[in-house]
């Protein structure tokens, strides 16, 4: 396989958050979970790579420009996984994808979890609803991005009793009554 234009794909997800949260780690505020649905069990096929422990630290030696070579972070580690494996990460940890030398496309689902006063990025609710959506539940509804009634500071209301996955978890007596989900 010929090799693609040099590009330094190291991040750490959050975007603005990254440039405006002035502590030193910043703070977790999501994890994400990437679920693979191709086969990445060998190095070189475009896989997740991580430097363990990077999430820590708010900057990472790199290029003056994304397109200039750079060696890569010599602590970095393929991540390999088989169809159905899922990976659960820190947002903060640094990443990238390796290149992919293989003939097997890279293919995988990546699902972020963060609080719900987070505002959604990925603006699944303003998709056109195909059938499979109208099948969900409220609960699989909110978890994957859907939209509340918007009252309160934000889209699902103030207070935990009225979100789906809230009374769900109550409903089977899965809460914790030693962590209170808000504190006055």
């Amino acid at each position: 396989m010929e090799q693609p234009p040099v590009r330094w794909e190291w991040h750490q997800d959050g975007g603005r958050q990254n440039r405006e949260i002035e502590t030193n780690p910043r703070p977790r505020l999501s994890v994400k979970l990437a679920y693979w649905l191709s086969d990445v069990s060998q190095a070189g096929r475009g896989n997740f790579t991580i430097i363990p422990g990077s999430h820590k630290t708010n900057w990472l030696p790199g290029p003056p420009r994304r397109d200039i070579p750079w060696q890569q972070p010599r602590d970095a580690i393929q991540v390999t996984a088989k169809p159905a494996d899922v990976v659960l990460f820190d947002r903060r940890i640094w990443h990238s994808r390796s290149l992919n030398f293989s003939p097997v496309t890279r293919k995988g689902v990546f699902f972020g979890y963060t609080y719900r006063w987070v505002h959604i990025r990925d603006e699944v609710a303003h998709l056109p609803r195909e059938a499979w959506w109208e099948r969900l539940n409220k609960v699989q509804r909110q978890l994957l991005g859907g939209e509340g009634s918007g009252s309160g500071d934000h889209q699902w209301g103030h207070f935990p009793e009225i979100t789906p996955l809230y009374k769900e978890l109550k409903r089977r007596g899965l809460l914790n009554p030693e962590y209170p989900p808000l504190i006055p």
